[in-house]
């Protein structure tokens, strides 16, 4: 497995690099799960019976299946769902393990199935939930984020990060409350499994 380390260069009218670093609280692992288990992970997805997710009235493009505690977006409210699938198990130990919490920690699982074109515009995780993990299948994204707050909200203050298939993400603290992100338009068919502690 190799770490990323959360700087990175960038010319800014000059022939010369600056470093830029990740927003505090945010860690990155690539290679976190295999091939074997990433197809493992995909051949239980795709028994799923996804829908369309509904984001304050509006339809997006992607399609969930949520399992444990559930967010409702246009109550805002956070109720119990349907069990997490034993086949998830596996990974829910896995990234436990990584980021040291217990395995039992995590209220939410989250599918998500990112067809050609599809975004997921600005935002903070929903505020019942603490520290966000994620991993990708069949294809990554651009993971982008910028400060909370319009007052810094520039092009500026903009950080990209590639996820890679395979890969794993998480985020708590301060890249949880001071920090939105966004994901622009995949260009591939792409899967999340998105996982999330309660506060």
């Amino acid at each position: 497995m190799k770490w990323h380390v959360f700087t990175f260069a960038y010319f800014v009218n000059t022939l010369f690099p600056a470093e830029t670093r990740w927003p505090e609280g945010f860690f990155y692992l690539e290679e976190f799960i295999s091939e074997v288990e990433e197809k493992k992970l995909y051949d239980e997805i795709v028994k799923m019976d996804l829908h369309p997710l509904l984001f304050h009235g509006y339809e997006a493009r992607r399609k969930v299946a949520s399992f444990g505690y559930d967010w409702n977006f246009q109550k805002r409210v956070l109720t119990r769902g349907k069990e997490i699938p034993g086949a998830f198990r596996f990974l829910i130990e896995k990234v436990a393990e990584k980021i040291s919490i217990s395995p039992d920690g995590f209220g939410e699982l989250l599918i998500t199935e990112y067809p050609v074109g599809s975004v997921i515009n600005w935002h903070r995780d929903a505020p019942p939930f603490d520290i966000i993990a994620g991993t990708s299948l069949l294809a990554g994204c651009t993971f982008r984020f910028r400060p909370y707050g319009k007052l810094r909200q520039n092009r500026k203050e903009i950080i990209s990060l590639r996820l890679n298939p395979r890969s794993l993400y998480w985020m708590k603290g301060l890249a949880r409350s001071h920090w939105e992100h966004s994901i622009p338009a995949v260009n591939q068919l792409r899967y999340s499994i998105t996982l999330r502690t309660l506060k």
